[in-house]
């Protein structure tokens, strides 16, 4: 079991839990998952290996358990039969928000954050834990981000954005993300983000440098290469089915790779054997899979054992396939550390441990003064009342400001307008785009369209 001695595990369901970081992180912080939904096959084989391996999960209870499929497929699992779980959380698809995609927000297929609240509104979970990439924080979601807090408060809970550094929880590798939690009043009290570790992430030569020197390569060459490698690792880049084979990033990445001695244009196999050197302009060795997953902090993690005593000192979550998959799946999760430490944080608010604190969240926030304007609205507003009303309210925008809010709400909302007799364009907000769980929404048609290619 994953919960702390003499207590029973919170029950938590994941949507999108992928190869299992955040249900590693999230089980040993002390949560058992009632469900976990994921729609590529490969990584719900590997969730599934794990769980019984190292989890204490019966084959029974997984089948039950992990769900195959579009995560908002009725086939797949129906939502109101898991009313008041402690937890509802999940790594929603990055690429709606992420800088290097279209960033399409809610008019990207496999965008399903607002859909996840609005499962919170209909669940009534006791907490909610969503977590994506920095883009999401960017000013061209303010508003997106805005219509979520208001739709949390709305359903009776108190939301919080905050970004989180993976490295700060000992996590090798510069990797932002960026979370949401929301909690009914009752246990928000008790909520307190977790602290960052003291102790600095380790260099990627110091914690690779057992792994590098496994296959023979001699101890020269790998203290040599533990030198240069002597900072923390870019971010991992998981990337989609829609482009190419396991890939450390991006031509920026690749040169940050290249300062550390690795070659970034691939995954090996096996690491460097006796003997091995780098060709002409190649910077070092690759990486392995296994290496890549260290990094991503899957080692750090133990469970317990099945029989409830001392963790287990050789684990390694083991990721079953073909080694494209398989890079995948760990380039795309949630860092098992960081899922833990917030894990850790939402179940002491569940059991209401510690000092209350005074709840400065539940004041009405205001992430995008233009978007709450508009919303309080009920006749369409000109550019030049906008401003003048924002001043009013102690907002100083001006011109530019108020256009480029207006041109983001349109990706993100219907923003009709009219013309005045004077010329003057005047503005009005309307329905959110984004998939909420629309029997007729255009998502299920892109997304059957492209399922092939979503991951």
């Amino acid at each position: 079991m994953s919960a702390p001695e003499g207590t029973q595990p919170l029950e938590v369901v994941e949507i999108c839990a992928g190869a299992g970081g955040q249900t590693l992180g999230l089980e040993r912080a002390g949560f058992r998952h009632r469900l976990a939904v994921e729609l590529d096959k490969h990584a719900a084989a590997t969730l599934k290996h794990n769980l019984v391996k190292f989890l204490g999960y019966s084959e029974d209870e997984v089948e039950r358990t992990v769900r195959v499929g579009d995560v908002a497929d009725r086939k797949v699992w129906q939502p109101e039969k898991y009313p008041d779980i402690d937890l509802l959380a999940g790594g929603v698809p990055c690429p709606p928000f992420s800088i290097a995609g279209k960033q399409l927000g809610a008019n990207d297929e496999r965008d399903l954050f607002a859909w996840a609240v609005e499962l919170c509104g209909k669940i009534r979970p006791k907490a909610l834990l969503l977590e994506n990439v920095k883009g999401l924080s960017a000013n061209r979601f303010a508003g997106y981000r805005q219509h979520v807090l208001d739709k949390l408060r709305e359903y009776g809970y108190i939301g919080e954005w905050k970004l989180l550094q993976a490295n700060e929880f000992g996590v090798s590798q510069l990797r932002p993300r960026f979370v949401l939690i929301a909690l009914r009043p009752e246990y928000a009290k008790y909520f307190r983000w977790p602290e960052p570790h003291a102790k600095e992430a380790r260099t990627v030569g110091k914690l690779l440098e057992d792994l590098m020197g496994s296959n023979g390569w001699e101890k020269d060459q790998v203290e040599k290469w533990v030198k240069k490698a002597s900072r923390i690792a870019p971010t991992i880049v998981g990337g989609s089915k829609k482009h190419g084979g396991a890939d450390l990033g991006p031509t920026r990445a690749k040169r940050a790779w290249a300062e550390l001695g690795v070659d970034a244009m691939g995954v090996r196999d096996t690491p460097p054997e006796k003997g091995w050197r780098p060709a002409d302009g190649v910077p070092g060795p690759k990486l392995t899979t296994a290496m890549v997953a260290r990094i991503q902090g899957w080692d750090d993690i133990r469970p317990v054992a099945t029989d409830g005593s001392e963790e287990i000192k050789d684990f390694h979550w083991e990721f079953p396939g073909r080694k494209t998959a398989v890079y995948r799946q760990i380039g795309n999760a949630f860092p098992p550390p960081v899922a833990k430490a917030l894990g850790d944080s939402i179940r002491d608010a569940i059991r209401q441990v510690g000092e209350e604190r005074v709840l400065l969240e539940a004041t009405d926030a205001v992430l995008d003064p233009v978007y709450k304007l508009l919303r309080g609205e009920l006749r369409a507003l000109t550019v030049d009342q906008i401003i003048d009303r924002l001043a009013k309210q102690g907002t100083h925008m001006d011109l530019p400001g108020v256009e480029r809010h207006l041109n983001h709400l349109s990706h993100d909302f219907e923003l009709t307008t009219e013309t005045r007799s004077n010329g003057a364009t005047a503005y009005r907000i309307g329905e959110f785009k984004a998939f909420t769980g629309q029997e007729d929404h255009t998502r299920h048609e892109r997304f059957a369209q492209h399922r092939a290619k979503i991951s």
